[in-house]
């Protein structure tokens, strides 16, 4: 669980996971202002922090290092403010367990209508669906949502996937999406319903505007690195 400001959501989040389908819950905050550490600490989670903001994408380096360092086989991340089922984690690892995936996106466009339905802003809904568009077309994917923060990772993947290269903000998950396409990880999705509501976290416009940049940009990234005209670390195993 990448924490930040979390407190008003965060104890809700954690009593609906279902424990029976989980070992071990790793949250770790990111410089909150608010009462999120010392509400996590009171809660059966284990805690780290970071001392100083380190961003979106480096708070999950470090969910991910610990997970790995604990000898985690699946790896869930769920956003701690309620935006996504904690209840749909048994779906979400159902394809690695089995052996069919290595990571299993929980998407919130699968089911048609049902993200406009639960809140999703339409400036939102159609920057997603057109980025998906250019990602399934670089990525050689099917994906009926590329932009969810509601997935679930194999120990293959996050060890053969060089994460660590990556950025510190928003980004981080499409480069891990263009990543785990190019190295030849096996990519599904489960549908995921979602909720809008005031405590729960959401980009801005502008926020959003910088991400859907830095996303075809990362894509134009990888297309010069196939064609050898730029390589890049983050591609290689």
């Amino acid at each position: 669980m990448p924490a930040r400001q979390a407190a008003a959501t965060l104890r809700e989040t954690v009593a609906a996971i279902p424990l029976d389908h989980v070992d071990e819950i790793i949250l770790v905050d990111d410089s909150s202002t608010d009462s999120t550490l010392r509400l996590a600490r009171e809660l059966p989670l284990e805690v780290m922090w970071h001392p100083h903001q380190v961003g979106y994408g480096g708070n999950q380096k470090t969910c991910y290092m610990q997970a790995l360092h604990r000898g985690a086989d699946v790896v869930v991340m769920l956003h701690p403010d309620g935006q996504y089922e904690p209840e749909l984690i048994p779906e979400l690892t159902a394809p690695i367990l089995a052996g069919e995936a290595d990571l299993v996106l929980g998407s919130r466009l699968a089911t048609p209508g049902a993200a406009l339905a639960a809140g999703m802003p339409r400036w939102k809904f159609a920057a997603n669906r057109f980025l998906t568009g250019i990602q399934n077309r670089i990525m050689g994917t099917h994906l009926s949502e590329a932009h969810t923060g509601y997935r679930a990772y194999s120990r293959e993947l996050l060890l053969g996937v060089p994460f660590l290269r990556n950025s510190l903000d928003f980004s981080f998950d499409s480069e891990m999406l263009y990543q785990a396409a190019e190295l030849g990880f096996r990519i599904t999705e489960v549908p995921a319903n979602c909720r809008y509501f005031e405590e729960a976290s959401s980009v801005g416009f502008r926020t959003g505007v910088v991400y859907g940049m830095k996303t075809v940009w990362q894509g134009l990234r990888l297309a010069m690195h196939r064609a050898g005209i730029v390589r890049s670390r983050k591609y290689r195993p």
